[in-house]
């Protein structure tokens, strides 16, 4: 079994506070935080870029970020990426002609390397480059804006990622975005996700401990 990893997407939080709500998500046990990067161009939002993740380094935050590049060109932001801290970097198989390159990029620098699908997107792109890939990140919601509802067709998506990486003997970790409430997330893990990428479940709650200690028993619930 995977490990499971609950990744806090900062989307949904207050950024006048940034830094100490991060800490305060570590003390409460998230594994992960989530970078939402969005340009105004791949999507229809505009959110953070480098210099955010940079300034939380400078901070004092240690633990793991993951970064998802909703942008094009996607190019020029890997290296800064890379030199503000990010420890995984996925972007989007729209928004490159060159997957392989971007994948091969991306851990030639150190980092893991990830490839996002969109709700709508064909898991076919995996083809060719799965030896190169380290997540695969499907979107449960169309991308651009938090709050939005989870896509139960997704559901068989992922089972069949799953298989896919199964019956090939890969080891590759499959992330989840968008929609993820307390009471999807034991079939989202049954369907063989194992990294919950959540942002107004946790951050609109009132006890962050407790929430996600909730969210970890509801999974391994449905993996007993």
């Amino acid at each position: 079994m995977k490990k499971i990893l609950i990744s806090a997407s900062i989307i949904s939080a207050n950024f006048a506070f940034l830094g100490q709500d991060i800490e305060n998500l570590i003390q409460a046990g998230v594994d992960l935080i989530h970078f939402d990067v969005m340009d105004n161009h791949y999507v229809p939002n505009l959110t953070i870029g480098p210099l955010v993740l940079k300034s939380l380094r400078n901070y004092g935050i240690t633990i793991p970020i993951d970064v998802h590049l909703m942008v094009n060109p996607i190019e020029p932001l890997i290296l800064d990426f890379v030199n503000a801290g990010a420890n995984y970097i996925s972007f989007h198989v729209e928004a490159t002609n060159h997957i392989d390159k971007l994948l091969q990029t991306i851990r030639g620098y150190g980092c893991k390397a990830g490839l996002a699908f969109n709700p709508a997107t064909p898991l076919s792109f995996l083809e060719y480059v799965m030896d190169k890939i380290d997540l695969v990140l499907i979107m449960s919601v169309n991308p651009g804006f938090s709050n939005q509802l989870f896509i139960p067709s997704i559901l068989s998506k992922i089972s069949k990622l799953n298989n896919i990486i199964t019956n090939n003997n890969l080891n590759i970790d499959i992330a989840v975005d968008g929609g993820i409430k307390l009471e999807n997330v034991g079939i989202i893990s049954k369907m063989g996700a194992n990294i919950f990428i959540i942002g107004s479940e946790i951050f609109n709650s009132s006890n962050y401990s407790l929430t996600i200690k909730n969210i970890k028993s509801k999974i391994l619930d449905n993996n007993i």
